[in-house]
């Protein structure tokens, strides 16, 4: 017999539950959200530059007390400030530079966390000539960390800078939120540079499996035309280079260019 249905069910509700996304939301809050975000701007970031403008920017959005920020690079040939919000982060990270003092050097420079922090630079201050600087254009506090926050090595590559107008302007959470900024943009940059150094292999691997096989064309073009052997045939073309001050690479690439000629 076959099974009737009440009439009225085919207009009954079926409560599915409250959305996932909105509970995640609401349980996460919108600091862990502007995370999630940044990792996931971070992740289609190809190269160095693009990376540190993603974090200068959201360091700027998400740490209340920043009114500038920068991010210090460190190389064998200095300092640099690749990426800032503002011109004056940068003239206070050359400062910086210029004395040998000041967070964004020494966090670079300090085990641990590697923060580096000044609640007042115009009075004590672990960095007197720095902390004058800063004070005399209207900025009060910074904080600095390392890059990598957590490496036990140092010197690092590179620091986060945020400085404040305002003495105390900030404070335990601004350096907690910089803290996991900073380790995002270490994750990213290490990424990014190993990315690049790959890449930059694969292009010299490239270009030397080039540079052999033209030379090669070239040997054996000298050795079928002038039958000598692969030894003499190189020299040949070294001593053309040497005595027309090209590179031998060249020289064999005219000769196989242009072998219908010769």
């Amino acid at each position: 017999m076959e099974q009737q249905w009440p009439e009225e069910a085919s207009t009954i509700a079926v409560d599915v539950g409250p959305d996932p996304i909105a509970e995640i939301a609401e349980a996460a809050g919108p600091l862990a959200l502007e995370f999630v975000e940044v990792a996931r701007l971070l992740a289609g970031e190809t190269n160095v530059t693009g990376v540190l403008r993603r974090i200068v920017e959201a360091a700027n959005r998400v740490v209340p007390g920043a009114d500038l920020v920068s991010v210090t690079l460190r190389s064998p040939s200095g300092y640099t400030t690749p990426a800032e919000t503002h011109a004056l982060a940068t003239r206070l990270d050359e400062i910086q530079y210029e004395l040998d003092e000041g967070p964004c050097v020494e966090a670079t420079r300090t085990a641990g966390l590697g923060v580096t922090f000044c609640a007042d630079l115009g009075g004590e201050c672990a960095f007197p000539r720095f902390g004058r600087a800063a004070a005399a254009v209207g900025v009060h506090s910074v904080l600095a960390v390392g890059l990598f926050p957590h490496g036990g090595d140092t010197p690092r590559m590179g620091a986060l800078n945020l400085y404040s107008r305002e003495v105390n302007g900030l404070d335990e959470r601004d350096r907690d939120i910089a803290l996991v900024l900073a380790a995002h943009a270490a994750t990213a940059l290490a990424s990014t540079l190993a990315c690049t150094a790959a890449e930059l292999e694969a292009a010299q691997l490239r270009q030397a499996l080039n540079t052999r096989d033209v030379i090669g064309q070239a040997k054996g073009i000298l050795m079928e035309r002038r039958k000598i052997s692969a030894d003499e045939a190189f020299n040949v073309l070294r001593e053309a280079s040497q005595s027309l001050n090209i590179k031998l690479t060249q020289v064999a690439k005219t000769l196989v260019d242009r072998r219908a000629e010769i």
